[in-house]
């Protein structure tokens, strides 16, 4: 596994929600990462966001370590949900919060 991968690794591991994205969760830097974070921040979610712009290696190595092309990329504890279109789809389902909530991450009430 090279750096990259073993760094990913980390984050995925030690973080229960972690939203691989363009830009930060306060200035996302593409509305795909935007609706992620407004869906994360409307149910209160406690997560990390990592700017793949801030380095090249990462922001190609995520794509790598999921085996999916695009980014915004959701993981939760350690498990890869979706980029921006299964999220919110979950999302208006109602999914996402159960699946949020049956991992042990609180969620707000609606």
């Amino acid at each position: 596994m090279s750096d990259i991968q073993t760094a990913i690794k980390n984050e995925v591991d030690s973080n229960d929600v972690v939203l691989f994205m363009k830009g930060t969760p306060q200035f996302p830097q593409c509305g795909f990462s935007g609706q992620v974070v407004q869906i994360l921040d409307y149910l209160g979610v406690d997560y990390k966001g990592v700017n793949v712009l801030a380095d090249g290696d990462l922001r190609q190595g995520i794509k790598d370590f999921s085996n999916w092309p695009t980014i915004p990329q959701l993981y939760v504890k350690g498990e890869f949900l979706g980029g921006c279109d299964i999220i919110r789809e979950m999302f208006q389902a109602g999914e996402l919060q159960e699946h949020l909530t049956s991992k042990g991450v609180a969620v707000r009430a609606a």
